[in-house]
């Protein structure tokens, strides 16, 4: 047995949103070890698309001008009748509030090669490939009153390839992004919580030189009988989702005639055509779609992200953005309580503010999965008919999409109060228009950097620049930005002078128009142990 390491963190999955969580932990700061059991990325395609906010994170990482020459941005998605009649359309903007396309259409081993190799470029982050995980253990600390008071080391046990040695390393926190198999799940006792949602569903990834007709966004087949999706991913990549009846397989000699008939309505193959170079299947795999969520994602300092601590249904786009989204949650408040001594109740922000999140995901993907595709009972009909009814209504189909990713609920962090006090802004995100910075045109959060920021629309008063002072960030007057009004006019419609915003982007405090001071210090400060004690701030 070898003799036991200290490391900052220890980070078990190398797949996108563990590598994801090494770079923005190296962003603030903080080295990490990452462990996985393989030795490379797994090649073939899985997921395909992420939003405007997940192209922020990217941005946040410094690797979204990299996957933007990879990735392919998509006009939204369509609802299809089984005769391919539309039913509703749900466009996506080329601009979002982010920035960016709020859809991006990509192949997942490009984005992890991607990722990998910005990983190997900082030396924060180490990788150490073939590696297997054995167990983790999380040392109590004395005098703990609870299961997340501030906890010891962490010790993770792991074997090389090939060994029946253990080694023994020891964190101040360790990231299970292990799938959903996690051993870090079990290890901190946590379960999965049903949200009733279980089919089987055939994906199947194709390569073409075809003339294949197609939209250019994602396409939803709602039919009681073969529901399906279709995508166009890049230039010659398309997939097919079907779900298909127990008594149908696409294996063995009558496979290939049945994927013709299936996939008739989009592409034309000859009878006697087969599998080779103008149609090549990349990949088919059978998949079950579930629901779930662990009932717990932390305990001491072990922490759960990604399909460790959440499973979704694919049809609304989800399941990896849920997972960075995750990552960028907890980096940066890891990285306070890390090195700059913030409290441990810091860390508890971040189920208390990831999981309605990715409850709320979750279920709008089941909803869509059960409207769209659910099942052959009577009400199937029923559901399609009132949703096609609904996105009919003007604003409808707008709704949907930001409802995607609503603001965070209340907590120490988000403080939400009435719209006439100004924090209706609260838990949301800044918008991130393009600016002047050093005569140079570039996006917002290339100026904000990776801390706090107070950004405002008025002549910073004592007040707020005590708060700036205190955490060390800039104040930054949005008329000194050169933006095209945006901001601006987000600050006008928030009714605040100005906001404090975290170093993911979301609002924390506002400045309700015409005071002068932050409304809740009193709730953050302490966690932040900023300068500026409880003691000394003004209650709202």
């Amino acid at each position: 047995m070898k003799a036991a390491s200290r490391r900052p963190v220890v980070i078990i999955g190398a797949g996108p949103v563990g590598v994801m969580a090494a770079l923005l932990l190296a962003r603030h700061g903080v080295r990490s070890l990452v462990l996985e059991r393989h030795r490379d990325i797994y090649p073939l395609p899985r997921a395909v698309v992420v939003d405007d906010e997940i192209r922020r994170i990217l941005q946040s990482a410094g690797v979204h001008e990299d996957f933007a020459s990879l990735a392919r941005p998509a006009p939204g998605l369509r609802l299809l009748d089984a005769g391919r009649r539309v039913i509703a359309e749900f466009p996506r903007s080329m601009h979002g509030h982010h920035g960016f396309p709020q859809t991006s259409m990509f192949d997942q081993p490009e984005l992890e090669r991607l990722l990998r190799d910005a990983l190997a470029r900082r030396p924060e982050c180490e990788l150490w490939s073939g590696v297997e995980v054995v167990s983790v253990t999380q040392s109590l600390a004395r005098d703990t009153d609870g299961p997340n008071d501030p906890t010891g080391p962490v010790r993770v046990t792991l074997r090389r390839d090939g060994s029946d040695e253990d080694e023994h390393l020891w964190a101040d926190a360790v990231l299970g992004c292990d799938g959903a198999g996690s051993l870090t799940r079990d290890a901190i006792g946590a379960l999965w919580e049903d949200l009733h949602f279980e089919e089987s569903w055939r994906v199947i990834d194709v390569r073409t030189s075809r003339p294949v007709r197609t939209w250019e966004g994602a396409e939803q087949i709602c039919s009681p009988t073969q529901p399906a999706t279709f995508m166009r991913v890049s230039e010659d990549r398309y997939r097919w989702e079907f779900r298909l009846a127990d008594d149908q397989n696409l294996d063995g000699p009558d496979g290939w005639e049945r994927l013709r008939e299936l996939v008739a309505p989009w592409v034309d193959l000859p009878p006697d055509a087969s599998p080779g170079n103008d149609f090549e299947v990349v990949r088919q795999a059978q998949y079950t779609f579930r629901a779930r969520l662990a009932d717990r994602w932390r305990k001491g300092r072990v922490f759960l992200l990604g399909d460790a601590a959440h499973l979704t249904p694919p049809f609304v786009g989800q399941g990896l953005c849920a997972g960075l989204r995750d990552a960028q949650n907890l980096t940066w408040k890891l990285a306070q309580v890390l090195q700059r001594g913030a409290h441990e109740g810091l860390l508890d922000t971040y189920e208390r503010e990831r999981k309605p999140h990715a409850r709320h995901v979750i279920r709008v993907a089941v909803a869509v999965g059960w409207a769209m595709t659910g099942g052959q009972d009577r009400g199937a009909a029923f559901r399609r008919a009132v949703v096609g009814t609904a996105c009919r209504i003007p604003g409808v189909t707008a709704a949907v999409g930001r409802d995607l990713s609503p603001a965070l609920t209340a907590g120490p962090l988000v403080r939400r109060r009435p719209r006439l006090t100004g924090r209706v802004l609260a838990g949301t995100f800044c918008p991130q228009p393009w600016v002047r910075h050093e005569g140079r045109r570039v996006r917002l959060d290339d100026v904000l950097g990776d801390s706090f920021a107070v950004l405002t629309a008025v002549r910073p008063t004592a007040q707020m620049t005590a708060v700036a002072t205190a955490l060390g960030v800039p104040t930054i007057r949005v008329d000194d930005l050169g933006d095209d009004g945006t901001l601006a006019g987000w600050l006008g419609r928030g009714r605040a002078d100005a906001v404090l915003l975290r170093p993911d982007r979301v609002v924390m405090d506002t400045v309700p128009a015409g005071t002068d001071d932050f409304t809740d210090t009193v709730a953050w400060a302490p966690l932040l142990h900023t300068a500026r004690h409880t003691a000394d701030a003004r209650p709202a």
